[in-house]
């Protein structure tokens, strides 16, 4: 009876986690729920397609690891390399306008790479076509909306809530990735099983999926658009929002600190390219670590963290220990049932922990999503702390640290494989059963250097870039990221060699890119 209940009630539980946040950050401009609402289904459709391509490469097409990482590292590459035409042409023709462009055209290529065609020529220039036109709607859509986001901080009253609220729009966006590797599984499995499908053909069934989402984007951008109209951008003077006329004032930037802050801004572009060429392995080769050398199944109270659902009880009960702490009135309230009735939840899933759970290599992809938004509330109240003490590091210093903390991942991973058999470029082999603790373990601590960087570093980069260049320079954050997600080919080229060698690369890129920052932190900390 309660396994038919379970979905209802978490679904329950997820709406009233929604209106805990809205209550508790009521300090946040209105525009930023209904941006990170409109990022977050476009999130989930891009990645529900993305936990799945590398292994669709495979399975479709036949291809083995080295044209497999090239295809996701080029795809990648565009994907992150557009947003700085993207961001030219906004600062053109206005923010808003690119963005409806954008994801218009991301509608039209899910909807091409959702035809299955067989792995013949005429599918592989579908799937071209399709991941050409993601790659440029992307491009007009993710950099502008972000800029929107931070241009609802250029208020007095907002300033200082500019980090806390991108932490905040960061979480909305991995909301929709959490669910994405589950609903991608769920689907294939379901066009399989009841449609008859081969698991070629099942995975255009993911593809689809991303349509839907990107519909749903586009209405709460339109149904909220009142709520960020005054910084949507125009060619012409923006409309302000009711009550919002006086609220957008633009920093003023001497001329003369123009270049100071270009510089800058390059020197942390310079190390953003090695953390996201190593944190995008989770698509490529920690997707083939799962699929190779990670047990199959699961049992016990282990399989439970499988369960999509159980990872959602998990975050509201994180979230409502915090709010019992933090918060008062109807925010604390809603703190403790949100606390009480997870516990209920788990409690009551724990008897199904007793059967088997099948792993599939996607599903480990939702656990880096599902650390961001669990953590997000410890990243805010810490920094929250420190920050009124006067201690609070610098975005440069957290930066820095982040890459520390992701090259002690990679180092970890490293020593839990020495002895491991090589993999299998082409047949990629199952060859070893290691605990998912593992890998569930490597993706929370990339998930602690993550949330250092990228929130942290896509603020840094609407405080500093001057105002008549912030659009291009939001763009260049995504080309030092289109650099290095198409580095991410370089460890899927060295899979077949000892792991140990794999892994330990991106550890000492990491460990050199940190030592680099670390080195012009003074400068970077003057911009600040």
């Amino acid at each position: 009876m309660f396994e038919m209940l379970s979905t209802p009630m978490i679904v329950g539980l997820f709406v009233l986690w929604f209106c805990f946040l809205f209550i508790s950050y009521k300090g946040q401009p209105k525009g930023l729920w209904t941006l990170a609402l409109a990022n977050t289904g476009e999130r989930f459709g891009y990645y529900t397609m993305l936990a799945v391509f590398v292994l669709f490469l495979g399975d479709n097409f036949g291809f083995a690891s080295d044209w497999a990482s090239e295809t996701f590292s080029t795809f990648l590459f565009f994907v992150y390399l557009l947003p700085l035409f993207g961001g030219m042409l906004a600062d053109k023709f206005g923010y808003s306008k690119m963005v409806v462009i954008g994801i218009t055209i991301m509608f039209l290529g899910y909807l091409l790479l959702s035809i299955p065609l067989g792995g013949a020529t005429p599918a592989l220039v579908a799937m071209c076509a399709g991941l050409l036109l993601v790659s440029l709607g992307t491009g007009l859509f993710k950099g502008n909306l972000q800029v929107m986001v931070g241009d609802l901080y250029n208020a007095p009253e907002y300033k200082d809530k500019r980090d806390s609220g991108f932490s905040l729009f960061y979480m909305a966006i991995n909301v929709g990735a959490l669910f994405a590797p589950t609903a991608a599984i769920a689907v294939m499995d379901w066009a399989q099983e009841s449609l008859q499908y081969s698991k070629a053909d099942s995975y255009h069934f993911a593809f689809a999926v991303a349509c839907v989402s990107v519909i749903a984007s586009m209405l709460v951008y339109f149904l909220g658009y009142k709520t960020f109209a005054h910084v949507a951008g125009s060619t012409k003077k923006a409309v302000p929002a009711k009550n919002e006329s006086a609220k957008v004032q633009e920093p003023v930037v001497e001329e003369t600190d123009t270049k100071e802050r270009i510089v800058c801004l390059c020197l942390v572009f310079a190390v953003v390219i090695f953390f996201w060429m190593a944190f995008h392995q989770n698509g490529l080769t920690l997707t083939w670590f799962a699929d190779e050398y990670t047990a199959t199944t699961s049992t016990g109270i282990e399989s439970m963290m499988f369960d999509v659902r159980n990872l959602l009880a998990c975050i509201f009960i994180v979230y409502g220990i915090f709010g019992l702490f933090q918060t008062k009135g109807y925010a604390k309230v809603l703190a403790g049932i949100m606390v009480l009735l997870s516990a209920l939840f788990l409690y009551n899933m724990v008897p199904g922990a007793g059967v088997e759970t099948k792993l599939s290599a996607p599903i480990f992809q939702q656990f880096n999503a599902c650390f961001v938004v669990m953590l997000t509330p410890i990243s805010i109240a810490l920094f929250g702390w420190l920050g009124s003490k006067g201690k609070e590091p610098k975005a440069p210093v957290k930066i820095g640290m982040g890459m520390l903390v992701a090259a002690a991942a990679y180092l970890m991973l490293a020593f839990s494989c020495v002895g491991l058999p090589a993999a299998d470029p082409v047949n990629h082999t199952h060859l070893a059963d290691l605990s998912p603790n593992l890998l569930v373990n490597t993706y929370l601590v990339l998930t602690f250097a993550e949330l250092l960087l990228s929130p942290i570093g896509i603020s840094f980069v609407t405080k500093v870039a001057p105002t008549k260049y912030k659009g291009m320079m939001m763009g260049g954050w995504f080309v030092a990221t289109a650099i290095g997600n198409k580095l991410v080919s370089i460890p899927g080229h060295m899979w077949g060699m000892d792991l140990t060698i794999v892994w330990g690369t991106l550890m000492v890129i990491c460990l050199v890119a940190a030592l680099f920052i670390f080195a012009v932190i003074k400068k970077l900390n003057k911009v600040c």
